[in-house]
């Protein structure tokens, strides 16, 4: 099909339908536009994700009219913190969802389809370029699309000619499997999120739905190599960590692999002065351990979607987004730099004694601030 043909040139385009990009296309075409979401992928599928869903994200998403509940997400009411031997919970200051992204984009996509935005799957787009003062989407296959304006979603994987500058924490490698655990390990795990240190990474373990468990973390790169690979990176995780050993007795896994990602720019905010809307992860990579990732999401696409209906550009559009998140960013950092750090893990001891005053506030304090959600 010439996608080109249809039309010399169609008003707004977004590039990803991933949370960001269809999160972008609900709140356009609910307002009336006529927008375009390209998707590479032609069917559902899993990305590398901690899958917990904060309660910003679940505002965002029941203002779109996803109720994450009725697609399978799991509370979770605790965080537990371990490292080595020790581990210690506290209460989360407000009681998450887990809910698994092969179920949370389908339903997003078909929510922006019932608005009326166009849905193309299986189209890659290859590059992006200016064409006077118009966008120029080029296509796998030789074909193109022209738009008046063009948003960018492609996630964690950046399109060519719009490289993100790499930030405060790179360096780093993400892997994500989902596991069937033991009975008694799945009663254990229920309602919480377990988050655990190792040598060079951090990661968490939690239940989505159909109490599958999902097990992602990062890791240096240089610590990766070290061992030789995933096998051996998991099998030092399950001896250096006592609870997550225990959790993973028995486990099965549900996949043949880890999904994996690389050259993740942890700290990253966009601050173009020209160029496309940039959103989601295009817009702002926040450590993933803040749980934060999917509602910086959610928050970018409805920011920029206001943004743009009223006008503005998309430099307002950064310097609004830089206002709301640098703060919480910046300290999400730090952070997560100690986390893999050698002295990092010597003051684990001393941080875990602190946990349960300390945890509840790191979390409000890395959060979207009230006042932003309330904006947008």
């Amino acid at each position: 099909m010439n996608l080109s043909a249809s039309r010399p040139t169609i008003p707004n385009l977004i590039v990803g339908g991933g949370l960001a990009g269809s999160m972008l296309a609900i709140r356009l075409a609910a307002a009336g536009h006529e927008v375009t979401l390209l998707e590479k992928q032609t069917a559902p599928h899993h990305k590398v994700c901690g899958e917990f869903l904060s309660r910003e994200a679940v505002q965002y998403l029941r203002q779109a009219g996803v109720d994450p509940v009725e697609l399978g997400a799991l509370p979770i009411r605790l965080v537990r913190l371990s490292s080595k031997q020790s581990i210690v919970e506290a209460p989360l200051p407000f009681t998450a969802l887990s809910l698994s992204r092969f179920a949370l984009d389908e339903a997003l996509l078909n929510r922006a389809a019932a608005y009326g935005c166009s849905v193309r799957r299986g189209v890659t787009v290859e590059a992006l370029t200016p064409d006077g003062t118009a966008w120029r989407a080029h296509l796998r296959g030789g074909q193109s699309i022209q738009a008046t304006t063009a948003f960018l979603a492609t996630g964690k994987h950046d399109l060519r000619g719009w490289d993100r500058a790499p930030e405060r924490q790179t360096g780093l490698v993400g892997f994500k499997m989902h596991w069937k655990l033991a009975a008694t390990q799945i009663a254990a795990l229920r309602e919480a999120i377990e988050l655990f240190l190792f040598p060079g990474g951090y990661g968490g373990l939690s239940l989505i739905e159909g109490d599958a468990a999902n097990l992602c973390l990062v890791v240096r790169s240089a610590r990766l190599r070290k061992l030789g690979g995933w096998p051996q990176l998991l099998s030092s995780l399950l001896a250096e960590n006592r609870t997550l050993g225990e959790r993973m007795k028995g486990a099965q896994p549900l996949w043949d692999r880890p999904l994996a990602v690389s050259s993740l720019p942890f700290g990253y905010l966009a601050g173009q002065p020209s160029g496309p809307w940039r959103i989601g992860d295009q817009a702002a990579v926040i450590p993933p351990f803040t749980g934060d990732g999917m509602s910086i999401a959610f928050h970018s696409a409805t920011l920029a979607a206001r943004l743009h209906l009223e006008g503005k550009t998309p430099a307002s559009y950064y310097k609004q987004l830089r206002a709301e998140l640098s703060r919480g960013m910046s300290l999400a950092t730090l952070l997560s730099q100690a986390m893999v750090s050698a002295p990092g893990r010597a003051l684990a001891p001393f941080a875990l004694s602190l946990f349960p005053g300390v945890m509840p506030r790191i979390a409000l304090n890395t959060r979207i601030p009230e006042h932003a959600m309330q904006t947008s």
